[in-house]
């Protein structure tokens, strides 16, 4: 599935050199983290975030198959990661 976002990325993008996918696997959904540069964030998630929605629709279609679910999620340049950091008390 990596490859799978990998590939559409990097036919969207300018800089395809940029294009960095991380996948985190869990027990029964993994976490698919598109990473690409600046100029082409706009190009990854389109207009009113159409080509994102698209992408995981693919992708929901192909994981379907594999009996295992994805979850795309688009990291901003700049952004040290996705996921909040949890505070301990």
């Amino acid at each position: 599935m990596k490859n799978l976002v990998a590939a559409m990325a990097r036919a969207l993008v300018d800089n395809p050199e940029a294009v960095a996918v991380n996948e985190i696997d869990g027990a029964q959904t993994s976490i698919i983290e598109l990473r690409v540069a600046e100029p082409d964030l706009r190009h990854v998630i389109g207009k009113d975030g159409r080509t994102a929605r698209a992408m995981r629709d693919i992708i929901y279609a192909a994981s379907k198959k594999l009996n295992r679910r994805y979850h795309l999620e688009i990291i901003e340049p700049g952004k040290r990661d996705a996921r909040p950091e949890v505070q301990k008390a």
